[in-house]
């Protein structure tokens, strides 16, 4: 059962504000594991984050009554959570703020696919692809299904550098919009596109020689 089936933002923190403990504990449940892969990125380690998403959850408890829906309720925890990460990194000496952290990565001049996959510029079809990227629409069902490629794609994710996973994992695995992503983790929309573009083609260029192996095999 999910919290959120069939029901609208309104009518599920007026169950949580009516004290449902069903309906918190299952969206606990449902959130605390993104919650604390965006904590660990401004925590020093595991434990800090697990208190960063402990205190959060608290938080919202305390919180619930001055809610008034502006944003979504997942955006407004998130909003929470970045807050309590920042207060408890500063303590623990690590006090760079989301947004920073993102602009880091989507400004580090990084090449989001190997540059030798294009034509050179001697080239007349300079900046073209050289080596263009297989489609993988034919690939047996059981191939990308199969626990190996879910151990491969896991490992490639994990990675990825914090913000450009952090990122990937809240659109692709969880479904949130850009809007979403931005205002939870306080990102500029464009940074948030250059985060989530690198985090997608390193992931692919890091299954290419496994998935492709089954193209031609």
């Amino acid at each position: 059962m999910s919290a959120r089936q069939g029901l609208t933002d309104h009518e599920l923190v007026t169950r949580l504000r009516a004290g449902d403990e069903e309906a918190f504990a299952i969206l606990v449940g449902q959130w605390s594991g993104v919650m604390l892969r965006v904590a660990m990125i401004h925590s020093p380690n595991r434990a800090v984050a697990e208190e960063v998403v402990q205190e959060t959850w608290l938080a919202v408890l305390r919180q619930l009554d001055r809610f008034e829906e502006r944003s979504s309720l997942r955006t407004w925890v998130f909003q929470i959570l970045a807050k309590r990460a920042i207060t408890l990194g500063v303590r623990e000496r690590r006090s760079v703020p989301f947004s920073e952290l993102a602009a880091q990565e989507a400004d580090s001049g990084e090449a989001a696919v190997a540059a030798e996959r294009f034509l050179g510029p001697e080239h007349r079809w300079a900046g073209h692809w050289m080596t263009p990227p297989r489609s993988w629409a034919g690939l047996p069902e059981e191939r990308l299904l199969a626990g190996e490629t879910s151990e491969r794609l896991d490992a490639a994710v994990e990675a990825l550098p914090p913000m450009q996973g952090t990122v990937l994992r809240l659109r692709d695995v969880h479904g949130w919009t850009g809007a979403e992503v931005c205002q939870a983790l306080g990102l500029s929309e464009a940074n948030q596109r250059v985060l989530l573009h690198r985090a997608r083609s390193k992931v692919r260029h890091a299954l290419e020689p496994y998935l492709d192996e089954a193209l031609v095999s």
